[in-house]
């Protein structure tokens, strides 16, 4: 498996911050990473249909109505999964659209809270120098007036951040499902179960523009509530409301 240099340090570090958290009870933890596009139409996926008449697909799955997102929050204290189907681009802004949903449908449980702690990985949309992800994630700080930790994994290792195993059982429960519309899709991921619990799945209609971009001098005012480690400066950030 490829390695950087800091592989090592980075794994200590997410073992360190991640036990902290779970140790502290006014600290939250939560994992989060999109699923690999998945394509809606009349389309053979492999696998077996839990039916007993087989599901009749498309010759050739080259033709598709759209293509969803999947996003997704694990709770790492309660097991609880949530999924967020967009039906646009993989972005920052749809990244931070669903967290702050997340922590409004779910902030009435945590009032004593410090800290927010969210293991990810550096995609292209979360990456700790992607100026829109940073320039959002400030701004939900300061919103929800709560302390941010983002405690990345390292490349090529991001098998390891535990929200990976629901999309594999995901996976594993629509394998052989034609996915033929965004309801069916809905439908399938939540009827599925992680550790005996009902993912909750939510839509997301909002189109997003790609490539979205924070000039240097508007980026200036976000920078001292983004602080980076001193030793492990692009994996481990702490975010403070002003």
């Amino acid at each position: 498996m490829k390695k950087i240099p800091q592989t090592d340090a980075i794994f200590e570090n997410v073992f360190r911050e991640n036990q902290a958290s779970d140790e502290n009870p006014k600290s939250l933890r939560v994992s989060i990473d999109t699923k690999a596009k998945v394509k809606i139409g009349n389309l053979s996926r492999g696998g077996k249909a839990r039916t007993l008449e087989a599901k009749t697909a498309d010759d050739h799955d080259t033709q598709w109505q759209t293509v969803l997102v999947p996003f997704g929050i694990l709770n790492t204290h309660s097991d609880q999964l949530s999924i967020y189907l967009g039906q646009s681009a993989e972005t920052s802004d749809f990244i931070v659209d669903c967290l702050t949903a997340w922590w409004h449908e779910n902030q009435h449980n945590y009032l004593a809270l410090d800290e927010w702690v969210i293991d990810l990985d550096g995609g292209a949309a979360t990456r700790s120098d992607r100026t829109q992800f940073i320039k959002r994630m400030v701004e939900l700080s300061q919103a929800i007036n709560l302390k941010i930790r983002l405690i990345y994994y390292p490349p090529y290792h991001s098998k390891y951040n535990p929200i990976e195993r629901c999309w594999a059982a995901l996976e594993n429960y629509w394998h052989g499902a034609i996915l033929d519309s965004v309801e069916a899709a809905a439908h399938w991921a939540a009827n599925m179960t992680w550790k005996g619990i009902a993912p909750i799945v939510h839509l997301v209609e909002t189109t997003y523009e790609k490539g979205i971009k924070v000039l240097s001098q508007e980026l200036e005012q976000y920078q001292p509530q983004w602080q980076r480690s001193e030793t492990l400066p692009k994996w481990d950030i702490t975010i403070v409301p002003v």
